[in-house]
């Protein structure tokens, strides 16, 4: 959690072929930004953990986790953090004996506090976008002071301020430095420098 923090912005990762999680971790580590989920959305995600983590300089997580099954596999590759849509008391407890990092999607004060039973300290906000955005974070903060929130979907550059500006933000969640088609057409370079943008983007609006 604390380089996650530190980062302040999480690469949400869609890899159709595994050939690629390499150079797509290297272009990431070159724009500033060790730090990425591989999304359990296509049969190479397990491949691409393992090659990623392998590498050493990126922090590896697995998103899109629906099960205790996908949790076990997600680990066995090299996964240090574990990312739902929603919140399972099965994937949460999984990951909590195999002392991995778990963030569970909640986005009502009835799954927050149902994420609180189970220990949780930070949640992912998702769909971040349609569930009320920053301001919707802003007050579910207010009955809820001890939680952190990782809002993705729906966040990009134009409003990536807003999320930040609030205290109970932890990082923010997107794929617009690493979208799917400059994986699949092997654009790195490109998506180095998107990240780079980023990652400057968000150090701007953090920055006093």
């Amino acid at each position: 959690m604390s380089t996650l923090s530190a980062a302040r912005l999480v690469p949400v990762v869609v890899l159709d072929d595994a050939a690629d999680a390499d150079a797509l971790a290297a272009a990431l580590v070159a724009g500033g930004l060790p730090v990425a989920e591989v999304t359990f959305r296509t049969s190479a995600a397990l491949d691409s953990i393992r090659a990623m983590s392998a590498r050493g300089d990126i922090l590896v997580g697995a998103g899109t986790v629906l099960s205790v099954g996908q949790v076990d596999q997600a680990v066995a590759a090299g996964a240090s953090y574990i990312v739902s849509p929603g919140l399972s008391r099965a994937v949460v407890e999984r990951c909590q004996e195999l002392g991995v990092l778990a963030l569970p999607g909640a986005v009502t004060a009835t799954e927050i506090q149902a994420a609180l039973e189970l220990g949780l300290t930070t949640v992912k906000f998702f769909p971040a976008g349609t569930s009320g955005g920053a301001p919707a974070i802003s007050a579910l903060s207010a009955p809820f002071g001890g939680l952190r929130f990782v809002p993705t979907g729906g966040v990009g550059p134009t409003n990536l301020g807003a999320y930040l500006a609030l205290p109970a933000v932890t990082a923010v969640g997107g794929s617009w430095m690493c979208p799917r088609d400059l994986v699949t057409a092997g654009q790195f370079d490109r998506i180095t420098t998107l990240t780079a943008g980023a990652v400057a983007l968000a150090r701007s609006l953090t920055t006093p």
